[in-house]
């Protein structure tokens, strides 16, 4: 069997890069080991620029069963600080709170409505590369096969069978001093403080809801879901685990003792599950050496793994296959640029390497201890100017990233572009023009790249690359020839 592309693995991340390919024309394989949607609960949400990634594609609505467009949240947390997003002029956080089972299961609908393949039950379990293709050795339901492939793509998670047999080192740092204990929970009523949504704790105070609360103890972070599920955790470093699984009896203890005594009354959750019940030892930060090795490529967790804090797995993972799909699809029809495939990696890992250091800053914020407690003081003075709000709020919405784009310094190309509207849900290269004047220009690359003549507020002209990054605008220092040139190869059409 032979396929332009296989991907191993249908977690979000595998899914949303089969849905861009096949957006530009090229469905490809996915093999995923497992037969039924998982049970774990892993993200609760999707946090960051993302959102609105999403949103340009016709699937925001798809999660959230309504039509109004994604607006910032007004507030959010990092290292355990409230930030006050409100108080920004250009609020760039956007969230949405829905389960990752939901997740998958939408971007699994929209992959089969593209024509996409998925085969569970069916997984990589040995490869080997050549010079034109990579031979994929595949374990199913019915005993071994191979596949040929042009393309391999890992998106099989921080276990990365596909990142192993390719050989790409994984370093980075291990931490064991932390125990991470949650579970779905039932709080009882008189616990549930109804001016805020927060956890009332008798003789300690309320604890906000969606916010990590931080004590010289340890950490809790207590989150009322709007579809009645309650999760709440608890980190410590010196609350030893027993031998035996998670109980709600053992969560509740350490809750006590983050907060020094205190407690409230926890019971069983109710209703449908998987309702989680977790116990976590340290944890993991890692960057893959490289992002592509020849003919293989990856995504999502299989290049990084993180904590949790902040919720920025998927939006760096679903913006890594947002920005491979387009690439890997024009090197697959043949009229990629030369170098655009490496672009993947200059571009993503970069992204990649600020998300493991806010969120190892993040780790080092909440820890307990007397010194910490001192670095927060003067981390939160810094949080006062608007400057640092701005910052951080910028860093955990992945805004702050700017590709090159061989522009010159010119604000706004190189960045996430102001919305174009519809037309983005192609998956399309856009030309924004509202003058009229450059449709000879763009003319013989009409074949990949459409024109949106009406206006668009704050860029009346801009290319946008199909993964909304601007890649040229005037002013910039290359013309639009030479943008179009750069990312979108030599014209076809006269």
């Amino acid at each position: 069997m032979s396929f332009a592309v296989v991907i191993s693995g249908a977690g979000p991340n595998g899914l949303m890069l089969a849905c861009e390919l096949a957006l530009a024309g090229v469905r490809p394989l996915v093999l995923e080991r497992r037969t039924e949607p998982s049970g774990e609960q892993r993200a609760n949400g999707i946090v960051g620029q993302v959102v609105r990634l999403l949103d340009r594609r016709g699937l925001y609505a798809r999660l959230t069963g309504g039509a109004v467009r994604p607006a910032p949240v007004p507030q959010f947390v990092f290292g355990a600080f409230p930030l006050p997003l409100r108080r920004l002029a250009e609020n760039p956080v956007h969230a949405v709170l829905v389960p990752q089972r939901e997740i998958e299961k939408m971007l699994a609908e929209r992959a089969a409505e593209l024509g996409v393949t998925i085969r569970g039950g069916h997984e990589l379990v040995g490869l080997e590369q050549k010079d034109d293709h990579v031979l994929v050795d595949v374990e199913g339901p019915d005993g071994g096969y191979q596949i040929e492939a042009r393309y391999l793509v890992g998106a099989d998670g921080g276990r990365s069978m596909t990142r192993k047999l390719a050989g790409i080192g994984f370093p980075g740092v291990t931490t064991d001093t932390t125990i991470s204990r949650t579970a779905h929970v039932t709080v009882p009523a008189e616990f549930r403080d109804a001016a805020t949504g927060g956890l009332r704790v008798p003789g300690y105070g309320v604890i906000p809801p969606f916010l990590h609360h931080r004590t010289e103890r340890g950490l809790i972070a207590y989150a009322p879901f709007p579809d009645g599920r309650t999760l709440l955790s608890v980190n410590t470093q010196d609350v030893p685990a027993p031998a035996q699984d998670l109980t709600i009896a053992e969560l509740q203890a350490a809750f006590t003792h983050v907060t020094g005594g205190a407690e409230v009354q926890l019971t069983e959750p109710t209703g449908d599950g998987p309702h989680l019940l977790r116990r976590l030892h340290g944890g993991n930060t890692r960057l893959a050496e490289r992002y592509r090795d020849g003919r293989i490529l990856l995504v999502g967790d299989a290049a990084h793994v993180h904590s949790a804090m902040g919720g920025p797995g998927l939006n760096l993972g679903l913006q890594d296959a947002v920005n491979l799909g387009w690439k890997l699809a024009a090197t697959v029809h043949g009229w990629a640029p030369r170098g655009l495939l490496d672009t993947y990696e200059t571009e993503r890992r970069p992204a990649g390497d600020r998300v493991t250091m806010h969120t190892l800053a993040q780790r080092a914020l909440v820890g307990p201890g007397p010194e910490v407690t001192a670095l927060r003081t003067l981390f939160g003075e810094l949080l006062e100017q608007p400057s640092v709000l701005q910052l951080i709020a910028s860093l955990i919405a992945g805004s702050d990233i700017e590709y090159d784009m061989g522009a010159g310094p010119s604000a706004g190309t190189g960045r996430f572009a102001p919305d174009p509207g519809p037309a983005t849900r192609s998956g399309r290269p856009l030309l924004v023009d509202d003058t009229g004047a450059l449709a000879g220009t763009v003319a013989p690359w009409r074949d990949r790249v459409d024109v949106v003549s009406a206006p668009v507020a704050g860029a009346p002209v801009m290319l946008v690359r199909p993964d909304n990054y601007v890649a040229w605008q005037p002013g910039d220092a290359g013309t639009l020839t030479d943008a179009l040139t750069r990312w979108f190869g030599a014209p076809a059409l006269t």
